[in-house]
């Protein structure tokens, strides 16, 4: 079958990992992405996967518990370890050959990033899922996506979140916001829309990689936008 994106980097918050608890993971969502990501990779896709950690620890509001910035940062990354190992679990359980890199060294539990063979993982078929953020404080997990989607020259980056797009406002909150079924980089920058943050957005912008935003939580958008089909809204140009 040809694929419209054949290297997808697939960005999914911590938070899409809790379900209806308030905190941590929730086994019947995660068995949901690991379905969905073996759709993908049954047609051929090449799969890499940016979580973040914020289900466990969300490091930019660790100041208000008195721990220190970069501290706090770092201890934002080790949970999206931890996040990165429960996927890697539920894919594996249903028979999907993973490889869990670290950007911060901890051989017992996942490989160091090294881009050749990262790229040589996906080359042979295997979902490789990104975790430790940057290995460095003050960038998100979005600006992580953003730079291992660039590394790997991914074709699209997925950004699955809660609603089907990007909106003018947020329309859990604002009944009268309207849907974008497709903006340029310019336009979000200049409307203000957080699609990522600035960082991550300026990333994809130079180098021209589309970012593609979701309901994850519908079974068939990603196989749908993998086959080319107009789901959520696609940022780009």
């Amino acid at each position: 079958m040809s694929l419209k994106y054949k290297r997808v980097l697939l960005k999914l918050s911590g938070e899409s990992l809790m379900g209806s608890q308030q905190f941590g993971i929730e086994a019947t969502m995660i068995m949901h992405y690991a379905n969905q990501i073996k759709g993908l990779v049954e047609l051929g896709a090449e799969i890499a996967v940016v979580i973040g950690g914020g289900n466990i620890f969300r490091g930019l509001q660790a100041s208000k518990s008195g721990i220190e910035r970069v501290q706090g940062d770092y201890m934002g990354m080790l949970a999206t370890v931890i996040n990165g190992m429960a996927l890697q679990s539920a894919l594996e359980t249903v028979g999907v050959f993973t490889r869990l890199v670290s950007a911060i060294k901890m051989d017992q539990i996942a490989e160091p990033y090294i881009r050749r063979r990262a790229i040589r993982h996906l080359e042979k078929g295997r979902v490789v899922l990104f975790s430790a953020g940057t290995g460095n404080p003050f960038f998100t997990t979005d600006s992580a996506a953003a730079l291992r989607a660039n590394e790997i020259c991914a074709d699209v980056i997925l950004k699955g979140t809660r609603v089907d797009g990007i909106y003018t406002a947020d329309p859990e909150k604002d009944p009268t916001a309207t849907k974008f079924d497709h903006l340029t980089y310019t336009e979000v920058i200049s409307r203000g829309l957080g699609v990522m943050d600035m960082t991550a957005f300026t990333l994809c912008k130079e180098n021209n990689i589309p970012i593609v935003v979701f309901n994850i939580n519908n079974d068939e958008n990603l196989l749908r936008i993998v086959k080319g089909e107009k789901v959520g809204t696609l940022v780009e140009g």
